[in-house]
């Protein structure tokens, strides 16, 4: 029976009614663990006939004070906050072991299960909780807040606490998720790669050893780069500003090669801010700045707050490509030829070992890729247009070239005559079966309006 049981709480010492009600936790739904206890009291000394005595939590034997801390540690994780923008959050605790052994020995004396109720852990979470989300009007998310506070009850004395009102900041540990920026870009210029490219004779430092101590390193002037930008250090930069990020870091949907240009409507892309201050940026505003600093090299579109599954979705999501090529062949090709090559080229299972210029970072393997339409202009018998519609993963300048036969069929191997691409344009990236772009993953609005083009029921 209840007040048995509660009678055998009672029994063992002064137990505070956050204590005495949270094996009860179980019980009558919307009320907190102190509300529990307080009847639990009232009902025993009603039914003893008995003066009611409670007990504060400084006294209490179970929590030593912790139970009376609720606000002091909400308001130190409120301060903690201060300058941080966030719309969910989640509280943890790390309690101390002598604590968490008073419970079980509290459970135990009273002749209940170990299990029983509720931990004081989950109880400090959730009435700290409740009062950050009420004081800051944010709402809990227990899967994927934009900010985690957990608090470390070590790392204050509660009877100390208890008598100033206050918790150090130092028991207090706050850690602000990664904030997520989706877009598409367009790189308008070759020898332009997708992300940073150190140099690889000085490791990205741009210093060598010379005769005389340290200097310059030859190989990359001392930038420590192979190339001046990327697409990475156009858009980068903006972003983590935009949302006052400790730093971020670049995810591609694939990438293309650093010579080929990236065209229509773009790559699908997402920047992730580490430790943003800001967390809602207005994404017309700094596609804009992005895009006027670039000069014209790179170009962003559509960018939208995004969360942190499209990471998963832009570097995992199967996509197709599109490409335009330009084709130059050692030998004159006629008409008919090029034609015919193209035709059995269309619709093809290819079958290409990692390519020569490849092989020094990827494993030699070989890999099937279709060729889902394929057509093209021979602009003179030594010069040709090819565009061409690929499975993801397909080697474009391989399937023109053979690359020594490394790539069968090839359309060097079908016309009898070396093939060379001297000019490649990606001329879009799509998903295979349904868009990048699903509605469920981004925290705005469209931009224009329209409905989104997604995969959504």
């Amino acid at each position: 029976m209840i007040t048995e049981d509660a009678r055998a709480l009672l029994s063992t010492g002064a137990v505070c009614d956050s204590c005495l009600g949270r094996p009860f936790a179980d019980r009558s739904f919307g009320l907190t663990n102190a509300e529990r206890g307080r009847a639990l009291r009232t009902t025993v000394a009603l039914a003893d006939d008995e003066d009611f005595e409670t007990t504060a939590p400084a006294d209490c034997w179970v929590c030593e004070g912790y139970c009376g801390t609720f606000d002091a540690v909400a308001e130190t994780i409120v301060d903690a906050l201060e300058g941080t923008a966030f719309a969910t959050y989640q509280v943890g605790t790390r309690v101390p072991p002598l604590v968490e052994e008073n419970e079980r020995l509290l459970r135990e004396d009273a002749g209940l299960e170990p299990d029983v109720g509720e931990s004081m852990k989950r109880e400090m979470n959730r009435e700290v909780g409740r009062r950050v989300g009420a004081t800051t009007e944010t709402e809990v998310d227990f899967d994927r807040p934009d900010v985690l506070a957990v608090v470390d009850l070590e790392g204050f004395d509660p009877l100390e606490a208890l008598e100033s009102g206050t918790v150090t900041s130092h028991a207090v540990d706050v850690q602000i998720n990664p904030a997520f920026v989706y877009g598409r870009y367009r790189k308008l210029e070759r020898d332009i790669p997708q992300t940073e490219w150190p140099c690889r004779e000085c490791g990205g430092s741009g210093i060598q050893l010379g005769d005389d101590g340290e200097e310059p390193c030859d190989y990359c002037g001392g930038s420590g780069y192979l190339y001046d930008t990327s697409v990475e250090q156009v858009v980068r930069p903006h972003v983590v500003d935009a949302m006052d990020g400790d730093e971020g870091t670049f995810h591609g949907a694939g990438r293309e090669d650093v010579d080929a240009r990236m065209l229509e409507e773009g790559r699908p892309f997402v920047l992730e801010v580490k430790r943003p201050r800001v967390r809602d940026p207005d994404p017309a505003e700094l596609e804009a700045e992005i895009n006027e600093a670039a000069d014209g090299a790179v170009e962003v579109a559509g960018l939208r707050l995004a969360t942190y599954e499209m990471v998963e979705r832009v570097k995992e999501h199967d996509a197709s490509k599109h490409y335009r090529a330009d084709v130059e062949f050692a030998e004159s090709v006629d008409e008919d030829a090029f034609e015919t090559a193209l035709a059995e080229l269309e619709g093809t299972t290819v079958e290409q070992y990692t390519p020569e210029r490849v092989d020094h970072r990827r494993a030699g393997l070989t890999r099937e890729r279709t060729v889902y339409a394929i057509d093209g202009d021979l602009r003179s018998p030594t010069e040709a247009e090819v565009r061409l519609h690929g499975e993801g993963g397909l080697y474009v300048k391989e399937l023109i070239s053979s690359d020594g036969g490394r790539t069968e069929p090839s359309l060097a191997g079908l016309l009898g005559t070396d093939a060379e691409v001297t000019a490649l344009d990606v001329t879009g990236v799509e998903g295979e079966n349904e868009p990048f772009e699903r509605e469920a993953y981004f925290l705005d609005e469209p931009r224009d309006g329209s409905e989104p083009a997604t995969g959504d029921a």
